[in-house]
């Protein structure tokens, strides 16, 4: 693979930087060139980034040719990562959500591919941690479907996840949970699985590039220490135990509320990473 963002080092995993889906009136002109039919955003979107989450998913089901186009049109190396279904994480008992599972795998997921990343289960700000039902929803999660592995990451908004309870049950289950830099909810950086996955919500559109170079160098930095391996050390953790050094996939996404300098944030970060 070529991409710009994956690291070639043997002792390091890949990079994968991006944005949230790709359909955004304002970032014509602006990120888009003016004249760009709709048609081709994906296609020119992933041809500047590595990777894009995937919003729709988690609001409905998409269709398995829907699938099968958005991986055509991106590049060898690109991943896209979804948002699993609401139906599965907006519910007071999350031992329920099979049904909801296993519709959102039966729709065609599989049919991007190599182009398939992580899938992000996100979960209310309202919703606690109930260390037995949670335990029971990470169960729901299928590891592997006709011969792959899958990737699974949750994002918890509730202070009460930051207990060793919670990042033992990750490390049991082999999830990481997202690494959120956000202004109301928690920041959990505790590293449990052979990925790590991280949302960065706190751009700026007055910025050109989103983020002060400063900070773009920052979070670089932070991305290339967890792909080697090893921890950020200013970065929030649950539990202070060290996890064993081990070349890691990172997955970071630029995602805040404006938007419209999130993909020149991203590209700057793709820069930095290479």
């Amino acid at each position: 693979m070529s991409k710009p963002s994956k690291s070639t080092a043997k002792n390091s995993g890949n990079i994968y930087i991006g944005i949230g889906g790709w359909t955004f009136e304002p970032w014509r002109g602006v990120f888009y060139p003016e004249k760009l039919t709709q048609a081709k955003e994906l296609s020119y979107a992933a041809s500047k980034l590595t990777s894009i989450e995937i919003n729709g998913t988690y609001y409905g089901s998409q269709k398995p040719e829907s699938f099968r186009k958005w991986a055509r049109e991106v590049p060898d190396g690109f991943v896209f990562s979804l948002k699993g279904p609401r139906f599965a994480t907006n519910r007071r008992v999350l031992a329920e959500a099979g049904d909801s599972v296993k519709r959102f795998y039966d729709s065609g997921v599989l049919e991007l591919g190599d182009r398939l990343g992580p899938v992000l289960w996100q979960f209310a700000p309202t919703k606690k941690f109930d260390e037995a039902d949670f335990g029971k929803f990470l169960e729901l999660l299928p590891r592997k479907l006709e011969g792959r592995a899958l990737r699974h990451v949750v994002e918890v908004r509730h202070d009460s996840f930051c207990v060793p309870d919670f990042i033992a049950l990750l490390r049991k289950f082999e999830t990481p949970v997202v690494f959120a830099e956000h202004g109301k909810y928690p920041a959990i950086a505790d590293v449990v699985s052979d990925f790590v996955y991280a949302r960065l919500q706190k751009g700026n559109d007055e910025l050109k590039t989103c983020y002060p170079p400063k900070q773009l160098d920052a979070w670089a930095k932070r991305f290339q220490a967890w792909a080697g391996g090893g921890e950020p050390d200013d970065l929030p953790r649950v539990d202070k135990a060290k996890p064993a050094k081990t070349p890691r996939d990172v997955f970071a996404y630029v995602i805040h509320e404006g938007k419209v300098r999130a993909p020149a944030g991203a590209m700057e970060l793709i820069e930095r990473v290479k």
